[in-house]
């Protein structure tokens, strides 16, 4: 298997119709502090084409993609495993996840207005409740949660049973565990390269 070399793309101007939210910049995720530096979010660029084909479709039902996460770098999958500590919902950071190769996005589906549309649970529900074949919900976010996946699927990411807002690039195993910041000044060429 050929490993190919590492090509962050900035999504927001991948595809600017995308919403970034980027959970790990604020301070509302189970972490209580705000990792990343700035509201920003990176993939892979084949990810980042799937999911531009992602959007495109969504908006043909005036729909769309926010996004909490994508690339993660290795030293913040310690600190997020040092807190959780259980692989159905955190890779351990020995053999590194999807996340830290790029290949890994979080998301959950936006209306007309980018207003959230209701889903099983809210984003890091960490419980049974955001496992995919959890059914004790409202029919209205059993819906939005097929819709995501369905639109997902097509496009040839792989959802993760245990969280129904994440999903895996299929080449995620051409990508090496990675542990840059995006955001240091010696990969500004990386967004710039974007553009």
């Amino acid at each position: 298997m050929e490993i190919v070399p590492p090509e962050l793309i900035n999504l927001k101007k991948f595809d600017p119709s995308l919403v970034i939210e980027a959970a790990y910049y604020t301070t509302n995720t189970f972490l209580k502090a705000a990792i990343y530096p700035a509201n920003k979010l990176f993939l892979m660029k084949p990810a980042a084409r799937r999911l531009a084909q992602v959007q495109s479709k969504l908006q043909e039902q005036n729909l769309g993609l926010l996004i909490w996460d994508a690339y993660r770098p290795l030293s913040l999958q310690k600190v997020m495993w040092d807190m959780v500590g259980d692989d159905r919902y955190i890779s351990n950071p020995k053999t590194g996840s999807r996340h830290n190769r790029g290949c890994a996005v979080d998301c959950t589906l936006i209306d007309s207005n980018k207003n959230q549309c209701l889903m099983p649970t809210k984003y890091g529900d960490f419980s049974e409740h955001a496992h995919r074949d959890y059914m004790d919900i409202p029919a209205e976010s059993m819906q939005n949660r097929q819709i995501l996946q369905d639109a997902m699927v097509e496009q040839g990411f792989i959802p993760l049973h245990e969280e129904w807002w994440h999903f895996d690039a299929p080449e995620w195993r051409n990508y090496p565990v990675l542990d840059i910041n995006p955001y240091e000044d010696v990969y500004r060429n990386i967004e710039q390269s974007n553009e």
